[in-house]
């Protein structure tokens, strides 16, 4: 059933070691939110600001603001039994995140180089045939999408978009916005993409269970967003940008030069389609096992193996290996080219972990100068369902500074003390995490550099990206949150 937020049992104690100890009470340390809330969005709109530094920032303003002291936010120099608010916050979060992430970015990179994109897309395309292109593009995003990251997928699956227009002869907008609406829905709903796997470790769910609520809730969004993908695509005509086909060309020479010089030099057959679905599959099918494991088996020796195999960072490390060697050794690679490979595809990952594990400092001061149970109050006096309320605040976060990512971590961060002491189950805990990934993919427009990446990738005017792609992410936003709030009425 639909929630609201529980009170606290008794009042929030003023802090007295702050900067501003005066600043206590529900009035005031809500004014201190809001006032934390506009200035995150000013430094990152209007200053510019890197949303890492903008986040710890914000987060530290918000602690003195709050009446937290300097020895409670920062420690001491001697490390005595003072526990730092930013150091808990920052390690609790990334513990669990940055494994997941690593080991998943490395399995993306590794089915990117290989050809395991241009295998699957094709070979949908043959089965679908002309006629159903656009669905074999939109599976393709769908199920490429999982493992790799949203620009990543463009990058990879552009050149394949622009052949089947200029086939066809329709507007491109017909190909590229199913295939921009599956790898959309992996990115906000599915493990291991940052958002889904940071809220999972905020709310403390377990990735089995976002998982299965990621499909549940995906699965009916998605086809939403491909109905209108279908509509106007058909009203819009958009040319296959032949600059932009050039690039695309020039790009995959570049990165040919750049694997035959890493020592990357695969056999030329292509990969097999059931070898990319096994090693796509096989974490997810680890995950939920062990995570239903639980609920259908009796502790046991047989558990016990579920649950260790089927942990997210074994299930990963398991899916990595495999895609070593039957991507990689049985292909022709050395190991000097998969260790390039792999570590080439982490550098663009720290600015996403720093973001995430800012997020979780700000939801950790949130929680210990009181803000969090004041916002507790608030909202119950309100009377909306929590769910409704994590949409919302991610909608507006997500629309005013455009990165889905900021958007995630701090509702997550605002929210999760909404639904403690609830007693919620895991499965409505994901539903509500699922809502807040909905929110944060809302309206993307010239804030967002998703918008661009689109726009400019597929040749496509800012009129029409926003006719096109913005109401597309709506579409998908707003369907995922109705999906959601029905689901958690029964769960």
């Amino acid at each position: 059933m639909l929630l609201a937020a529980t009170p606290p049992p008794a009042e929030t104690p003023p802090h007295t070691g702050g900067i501003l100890p005066l600043i206590d009470g529900t009035a005031g340390l809500l004014t201190v939110a809001a006032l934390g809330i506009a200035l995150l969005l000013f430094l990152i709109i209007k200053v510019r600001l890197q949303p890492f530094v903008a986040l710890l920032a914000v987060s530290i303003a918000v602690g003195l603001g709050a009446g937290l002291s300097v020895t409670e936010l920062f420690g001491t120099v001697q490390k005595s039994a003072a526990v730092s608010v930013i150091e808990s916050g920052m390690g609790g979060i990334l513990g669990h995140v940055a494994i997941i992430i690593g080991l998943g970015t490395m399995l993306g990179s590794i089915l990117e180089v290989s050809g395991g994109a241009e295998v699957l897309s094709t070979r949908l395309l043959n089965l679908f045939g002309e006629k159903r292109a656009p669905l074999a593009m939109g599976l393709t995003g769908l199920i490429f999408g999982i493992p790799v990251f949203f620009d990543v997928g463009i990058f990879v699956l552009a050149p394949i978009v622009y052949a089947a227009a200029k086939r066809s002869g329709k507007s491109i907008l017909l190909y590229a916005m199913p295939l921009l609406a599956g790898l959309s829905m992996t990115h906000a709903f599915l493990p291991p993409h940052p958002g889904p796997v940071a809220a999972a470790g905020l709310f403390h769910v377990s990735l089995g269970w976002v998982i299965l609520m990621g499909v549940v809730v995906g699965i009916p969004s998605v086809l939403a967003a491909w109905g209108y993908a279908a509509w106007i695509g058909k009203r819009i005509f958009v040319p296959v940008p032949q600059d932009m086909v050039e690039a695309a060309e020039e790009a995959r020479a570049a990165v040919v030069a750049e694997q035959r010089a890493a020592g990357v030099t695969p056999r030329e057959e292509p990969v097999a389609l059931s070898t990319v679905l096994t090693i796509i599959g096989t974490p997810l099918v680890l995950i939920l096992a062990a995570t239903f494991s639980s609920i259908a088996l009796d502790p046991s020796t047989p558990r016990s193996v579920i649950e260790f195999f089927g942990n997210p960072f074994v299930a990963l490390t398991i899916a990595l290996v495999l895609a070593y060697y039957l991507l990689g050794i049985r292909r022709g690679w050395s190991r000097k080219s998969l260790e390039s490979v792999s570590t080439s595809s982490l550098k663009p990952v720290g600015n996403i972990l720093l973001v995430v594990g800012a997020g979780g400092v700000f939801g950790a001061v949130l929680k210990a100068s009181g803000i969090a149970d004041a916002l507790a109050r608030t909202f119950n006096d309100v009377g909306l369902p929590v769910i409704l309320l994590a949409w919302l605040i991610s909608v507006v976060l997500r629309v005013a500074q455009g990165s889905a990512t900021v958007a995630i971590v701090t509702t997550a961060g605002i929210v999760v003390p909404l639904v403690e002491g609830q007693d919620l189950s895991q499965a409505h805990l994901a539903l509500i995490i699922m809502a807040i990934s909905a929110g944060s993919i809302f309206a993307s427009h010239v804030n967002d550099g998703g918008f661009w990446m689109v726009s400019k990738y597929f040749g496509i005017s800012e009129r029409d990206t926003l006719k096109s792609w913005t109401v597309l992410e709506t579409v998908l936003s707003v369907a995922g949150f109705v999906v959601a709030a029905l689901l958690s009425l029964v769960i």
